[in-house]
């Protein structure tokens, strides 16, 4: 589909990002499908010339909290209308712009995040908490979050009115044994339990099944399966971390 001209004497939009997010997300399946819910993952937010200069950030040291601007970069610049959400269970069809899609027009996102530390011996870098961002992602603003304005409890969240489920996560023998040879072994672990617990699966496939899966978390390829709990649950389990060389 093919965007509609502005209308005449309208002046062209120009972004420059103003920095890159560094983080365990090396790609962008298996990413949390919202901020916050994977605690565990690291995340940087390096600002790039000029917008390295630490006098831009002072005072954002007070908020805990950041709104980020950024671009979706992996998505193709092609959107239409209808997507299908995940938590529809990748069926039902929503207009683009009730929902949260990838696939959306400019692929602008905006993303909470919590600001844990500013470094500023080196331009700048923001060590982030909760971030939902694959690495290289371009940001294109920051802006402190302030939560008697912007949280709103009562409002209605239409068809995600809650967190989603969680499903239950083991390790088999051989990847606790991978996991208990790494220095960030336990934080590893628990970035995994995270990731995995929200199901990354495709939201088409149903029930436990054969197939594995893999995701990539920092340096290392996380393989698992589905396995049935009963007739009605299943868990996730991890069979095997492959090291990815060159990651």
């Amino acid at each position: 589909m093919n965007p509609t001209p502005p209308p005449p004497g309208t002046p062209g939009l120009s972004m420059t990002p103003i920095g890159v997010i560094e983080s365990d997300y090396p790609d962008k399946f298996g990413i949390p499908r919202q901020p916050g819910l994977a605690t565990a993952a690291r995340a940087c937010l390096v600002l790039t010339p000029p917008f390295d200069d630490p006098l831009a950030v002072r005072g954002l040291e007070t908020f805990s909290h950041l709104w980020l601007t950024f671009v979706f970069h992996q998505s193709p610049p092609r959107w239409t209308p209808l997507v299908r959400p995940p938590r529809l269970g990748g069926n039902a069809k929503v207009g683009v712009f009730a929902s949260r899609s990838t696939h959306r027009p400019n692929r602008l996102g905006l993303s909470l995040v919590e600001l844990l530390e500013i470094d500023t011996r080196r331009g700048v870098r923001l060590r982030l908490s909760g971030a939902d961002l694959v690495h290289g992602t371009p940001v294109l603003d920051i802006k402190p979050y302030l939560p008697w304005a912007e949280s709103h409890p009562e409002a209605r969240a239409g068809f995600a009115p809650a967190a989603p489920s969680r499903l239950p996560v083991d390790f088999s023998p051989a990847t606790e044994a991978t996991l208990a040879e790494r220095p960030d072994g336990d934080s590893l672990r628990e970035l995994i339990r995270q990731v995995l617990a929200q199901d990354p699966r495709p939201a088409y496939r149903t029930g436990a099944e054969s197939r594995t899966y893999g995701v990539r978390l920092r340096d290392l390829d996380v393989r698992f399966r589905a396995v049935a709990d009963g007739a009605d649950s299943i868990r996730l389990r991890v069979v095997e971390i492959v090291s990815v060389r060159g990651a």
